[in-house]
């Protein structure tokens, strides 16, 4: 009589493991993995709830979807990469990260992380801070006015917005211009030494991205999309980013 070997449970289907394999080249190499746990070794959110990637590409591999949902761990990933620069098959689990976040009922996600994202969502400055366009005008001059007085060899300095031309799109952490305006001179006066060409656009300003952290992607593409066109409009050839 032939021998049967020993199955551990029926095979269930991965959810996630599977979208993600269909929006990737290669699949996102999910399959290739070697256990090897050099992503874990390199991710600062190892050890968190008792995770790290090697477990969640595990659990997804083995249809865990259930679990996956149930783990706060995937909030806890700062999308950094660092997985996929150190691993050997260059397995792509950020993206595996963010579909199980957007799996999340929106109201269920982060509140921290929401809130920032519908901030920037109030008006085109795209500030995770709600700042509008005209504060953020009104800060920036009134900064340069205050550092061209105080530091004559700086006198020539400036910080435009909107310029017409310029060679960079810069863009601005959005906390700064609200409760640390000073600390955006640093990064004016590198550029004015270098002769840089640059400008802050009205619109569009706002560095962070929460909403690609959220996983909200119609949000996500309305901040990008909102950043891009005032490059354009203002004919910038590079995006700056200071994040």
């Amino acid at each position: 009589m032939a021998e049967q070997a020993i199955q551990l449970g029926g095979k269930k289907k991965s959810i996630f493991k599977d979208k993600v394999m269909e929006l990737l080249p290669e699949g996102g190499n999910l399959n290739l993995c070697l256990t090897c746990g050099a992503c874990s070794s390199g991710c600062p959110a190892t050890g968190l709830e008792g995770m790290d990637p090697r477990k969640l590409l595990r659990m997804a591999a083995l249809g865990m979807d259930e679990e996956l949902l149930s783990t706060p761990w995937s909030w806890m990933c700062t999308m950094c990469q660092r997985c996929i620069y150190v691993c050997p098959m260059k397995i792509d689990i950020p993206q595996l990260v963010f579909n199980i976040r957007n799996s999340w009922p929106r109201e269920t996600r982060p509140k921290g992380i929401m809130g920032s994202c519908d901030m920037a969502l109030r008006n085109d400055s795209c500030s995770a801070m709600g700042t509008s366009p005209d504060d953020f005008t009104f800060v920036v001059g009134d900064v340069l006015e205050e550092y061209r007085e105080a530091q004559p060899e700086f006198a020539e300095m400036e910080a435009p917005i909107d310029k017409q031309g310029a060679e960079f799109f810069l863009n601005q952490n959005s906390r700064e211009p609200v409760t640390e305006p000073d600390e955006m001179v640093p990064l004016w006066k590198i550029l004015h030494l270098a002769g840089v060409n640059w400008t802050y656009g009205s619109k569009g300003w706002g560095g962070e991205n929460y909403c690609m952290f959220l996983a909200d992607n119609d949000a996500w593409k309305h901040i990008v999309q909102t950043t891009a066109n005032q490059a354009d409009e203002l004919g910038c050839k590079t995006y700056l980013n200071t994040e």
